[in-house]
């Protein structure tokens, strides 16, 4: 893992102070002083990866991202996007060379410490050269000018057009299409967003509302500010004819759904729902770790513009509207699912993309248990944890021979039920092993140790290892990274259903973080 630390400072505050520190020459090493002699590395171009070992070419290295100020301004005639995006950060070694991730965005200028830089793009890598080295732990501005275009056809795409606008859905690698970054969870930022709409249309983005702006032309400027910081795959930016419903959730925390204008009514019973499931987890996980909350049914069903049910970006969850007309048997354990993200993969993050069993394998825990309790029936007819872990637990060996253990995906396997309901029959078996008591303990004393940062399995093994009192990293590796299912706790009844002679293959999941494996099923 990789750390850095945290960024009080608002994220405007932020890049003010550090253009005002780097502009001038002290943010370079002067021309001609070499680093022999000093103990000192000399400067080199900085890795263009943080070798995550599901997409190895996803991230940066050679500096940590502090803040990004997102500046976009959305042209409804052309549906083009103009934008600055002006990063924030701290070196950690001398660099003659960096680079963002970048995919699908006509790049016009960069600038470092406001000085004009170098750039080329490739494949999908912004080389930034800048006018002189940076030296090892200087903070310092990278500012970006380019053009999006939403409808672009790209490999993959965050963008989700929609008729009057549009949303984003970053996860897994994809952020870095709609704006440059360092676009691996591990490198969480502060974020500020100001995004300049028609005054007909309403923007909307991670955070609170902290500045309204009426423009000339017809146009309004809304800034939004997180309070804590969010890793790239969860940043939420949506234009659209929207309303804003707010209401009040458990002590008080403001609650925003994000509505279409025009389907406002039909969507209150389910925007409705969210008190009751913010009380429910709270009494289980704690305070609610964030601002606010709220759905963002985005304007559009059209299932070639995302085939997914809901994305839990941070502060906002994206559902398709269609989806949220159902009855509350029906969406009531999804809305927790994505309720639940809030805590286990946005307030705490993955530290890799291998570690994506923490953010699934608990918000599928919580949502089974939260439909079981209410006497819903699963997709299979099962009423029962118990019984439904039963049934998973006889897949356990078909599910790794096929999609991997656990806790080692690759690119085609990461939104496998091995990631889901695989990862709650490991926390299923680590409850029964230590009981409900110790079990609370240790997810209130992982979240809270990690907040607002990233943390991986070995992080999660450690932690139950030190909150039970006893070593479990054996018994947890083996869950997770076996190639065969282990004994259940206290069943020894249960038996894993043999895998045939000739496994499939394993096949690709064109449909990412669809969430067809939750607990919607």
């Amino acid at each position: 893992m990789r750390y850095r630390s945290r960024v009080t400072a608002p994220a405007a505050a932020l890049i003010g102070t550090a253009a005002a520190l780097t502009v001038g020459s002290t943010a370079y090493a002067t021309p001609g002083e070499s680093s022999a002699g000093t103990g000192r590395p000399e400067p080199g171009p900085g890795p263009e990866t943080l070798a995550d070992p599901v997409f190895p070419a996803l991230g940066n290295d050679g500096y940590r991202a502090l803040a990004y100020h997102l500046d976009l301004a959305y042209d409804a005639t052309t549906a083009l996007v103009e934008a600055t995006t002006t990063l924030t950060l701290r070196t950690t070694q001398a660099l003659t060379r960096l680079s963002l991730d970048v995919l699908g965005l006509d790049v016009r200028d960069v600038r470092v410490a406001g000085r004009t830089a170098a750039f080329e793009q490739a494949e999908e890598k912004l080389r930034i050269t800048p006018a002189r080295p940076l030296p090892a732990k200087a903070v310092t501005t990278v500012r970006v000018t380019y053009t999006a275009d939403p409808r672009r056809t790209l490999p993959y795409t965050a963008w989700v057009p929609t008729p009057d606008g549009f949303a984003v859905c970053p996860q897994p690698n994809a952020a870095h299409t709609v704006f440059p970054c360092n676009d691996h969870p591990s490198d969480k930022a502060d974020f500020t967003f100001r995004i300049t709409v028609p005054a007909a249309l309403r923007a909307v983005a991670s955070g609170t509302l902290v500045r309204t702006e009426d423009l000339s032309g017809g146009r309004t400027a809304y800034t939004y500010r997180p309070r804590a910081p969010i890793a790239t795959e969860l940043v939420q930016i949506t234009v659209g004819d929207y309303v804003i419903r707010n209401r009040r959730g458990p002590h008080g925390l403001p609650l925003r759904d994000v509505v279409p204008a025009a389907r406002a009514e039909a969507l209150e019973p389910a925007l409705a729902l969210t008190p009751g499931l913010v009380e429910w987890i709270e009494a289980r996980l704690g305070a609610y770790p964030f601002e606010t909350y709220g759905l963002l049914p985005c304007n559009s069903d059209d299932p070639n513009a995302f085939d997914f049910t809901g994305l839990e970006t941070q502060t906002l969850t994206l559902y398709k509207p269609n989806y949220l007309l159902q009855e509350e048997q029906k969406i009531g354990s999804h809305m927790m699912h994505e309720l639940v993200h809030s805590y286990f993969g946005n307030s705490v993050s993955p530290a890799t993309w291998a570690d994506l069993w923490l953010n699934e394998g608990h918000a599928d825990f919580y949502g089974l248990l939260y439909r079981y309790e209410r006497g819903w029936a699963d997709s299979l007819g099962l009423t029962s944890l118990e019984a439904r872990m039963k049934d998973t637990y006889a897949r356990g060996d078909q599910w790794r021979t096929t999609s991997g253990p656990v806790a080692a995906p690759n690119a085609a396997n990461l939104f496998d039920s091995q990631r889901y309901l695989g990862g709650v029959l490991v926390l299923y078996a680590l409850r029964r092993l230590i009981g409900e008591d110790a079990f609370h303990a240790v997810e209130r004393t992982f979240l809270a140790r990690f907040r607002d940062s990233s943390a991986s399995t070995e992080d999660y093994i450690a932690v139950a290892s030190h909150v039970s009192g006893q070593d479990l990293s054996g018994f947890l590796r083996d869950w997770l990274y076996g190639t065969t299912t282990p004994r259940m706790p206290g069943h020894p009844d249960w038996t894993v259903t043999p895998v045939p002679p000739s496994p499939v293959s394993p096949r690709r999941r064109a449909d990412a973080h669809r969430h067809e494996n939750s607990a919607t099923l």
